[in-house]
């Protein structure tokens, strides 16, 4: 008889119907969300640099997804962005400004500077491809330094990280609530030619879900009320079907079907981060403008 290439008295073990191997992404979410949980409670330097880490690993998956692509990407000044974007906005915000520059000025100044240093970076490569490296370089840095800038601009706020859990939450809310209702009711798919498991069905889901999580942490957590809740929820699922949808286009453009597999059962980095990219500006800014003194 044939051998099956596993060893007797042992159980090969299966990935779910997801295709992923379940146990490991069961713990893999379990430490995440414990890192999260705990440095949000007491340690916000610590959420800081967790998000930069996780940040900073999508900045290299995408540089290697877009070399397959013939992009190559100013890597190295990229990452040194990354790491100024996320600590200099957050102790810009929490310390009113260096030396009375407020934070936007400072935020502005350290794009300014990774976009300048990545493209002189290239220049000594040659004429041959530098638009083209220059864009893969300049689409980096606009998807996940800049817009992950926001999550700490939003910790740095009155209640940030009350407002980073909910906002958080709401996420969760979005996917928990499309996949449970998608997976069982799910007939008529929203965008087959970008994600043909996303249905309308799975939309109605996340709304649910999220709202329900928004409005009743916004009422009870941040005291505001409950219709600031509800704009933030359905903004938040509009942002994070959206940035679910922008990584599922990257990509079926490059032929991958995840940005790398560092993170056991979960993919890649951007496979976590792509909704709290797009949900985090979109979370800044609600709350900005509808909750007094954000």
């Amino acid at each position: 008889m044939a051998s099956s290439g596993t060893p007797q008295g042992q159980t090969e073990a299966k990935p779910s119907r997801a295709g992923r191997d379940l146990p490991a992404a069961i713990v893999v979410g379990l430490l995440l969300a414990a890192a999260v949980v705990l440095s949000l409670l007491y340690w916000h330097w610590g959420f800081v640099l967790l998000v930069t880490g996780m940040l900073t690993l999508g900045t290299i998956e995408l540089h290697d997804a877009l070399l397959k692509v013939g992009m190559r990407s100013a890597i190295t000044p990229i990452v040194i962005g990354t790491i100024g974007m996320m600590a200099g906005s957050y102790l810009a915000a929490t310390t009113q400004g260096f030396h009375n520059v407020p934070w936007h000025i400072v935020l502005l100044g350290l794009l300014g500077g990774t976009i300048l240093l990545a493209l002189v970076w290239r220049m000594f490569g040659g004429a041959d491809g530098y638009v083209k490296d220059a864009a893969a370089s300049l689409f980096t840095i606009g998807y996940i330094p800049v817009l992950g800038s926001f999550v700490s601009l939003l910790l740095a706020s009155p209640q940030g990280a009350t407002k980073v859990a909910i906002i958080l939450l709401c996420v969760m809310g979005n996917d928990t609530g499309g996949y449970a209702v998608g997976a069982r009711w799910g007939r008529h798919p929203m965008a087959p030619l970008i994600s043909p498991k996303k249905t309308w069905e799975g939309m109605a889901g996340s709304i649910a879900l999220a709202t329900l999580v928004g409005v009743l942490l916004t009422v009870f957590w941040l005291g505001q009320p409950w219709w600031v809740g509800l704009v933030l929820a359905l903004s938040i699922v509009l942002a994070a079907t959206c940035g679910d949808l922008i990584e599922s286009l990257i990509k079926r453009d490059i032929g991958i079907k995840d940005m790398s597999s560092i993170l056991p059962g979960h993919g890649g980095a951007m496979d976590r981060l792509d909704s709290i990219l797009v949900a985090s500006p979109i979370g800044w800014l609600v709350f900005y403008l509808l909750v007094p003194g954000a």
